[in-house]
């Protein structure tokens, strides 16, 4: 998995670089190459050649020129750095994010939201799952289950 600092010009000034991670997207019709983009404010992905954006993952919708439904049906997976610091010392960490998105409903969103985020560090899995696509909850559960005193090397951009 590859990782970039970008300015997107799609959508309005985030409010910090752009985080782009690849990874893969996959459904019934197969899999494919995707990136996974966070600005501070929201998320997005291009699938198939079209955008779908949101303030978090529970929440990715097409533009309305492209119908405007919200991603379902699918499976998002991607890692992406993410250390930890312990009593001064760094461990480089890679954590895994495993996005599901349920079959869609009658109104198009999906039957259910299931992140699962596996941070890979010092020899060491912590996992952590959340049925409602919520980042920042299911990676505060990841950070309850390292060493005390231990925290993340930096902070993922919110919105993620």
């Amino acid at each position: 998995m590859s990782t970039q600092s970008t300015e997107s010009s799609e959508s309005p000034a985030p409010s910090g670089p752009a985080e782009v991670r690849t990874g893969w997207y996959r459904d019934r019709r197969g899999a494919e190459a995707v990136r996974v983009t966070s600005d501070g404010r929201g998320v997005s992905a291009v699938v198939r050649g079209v955008r779908y954006e949101g303030g978090g993952f529970a929440a990715l919708r097409a533009a309305e020129e492209d119908g405007g439904l919200p991603l379902a049906g699918c499976v998002l997976e991607w890692d992406q750095p993410l250390s930890v610091l312990t009593d001064g010392v760094t461990e480089p960490g890679t954590l895994s994010c495993l996005l599901t998105l349920g079959e869609a409903l009658p109104d198009g969103t999906p039957e259910r939201v299931e992140l699962h985020l596996t941070l890979h560090c010092a020899g060491a899995a912590y996992e952590s799952g959340v049925t409602d696509g919520d980042f920042d909850r299911a990676l505060g559960r990841i950070l309850r289950q390292l060493p005390p005193g231990a925290r993340f090397a930096r902070d993922l951009i919110q919105a993620a």
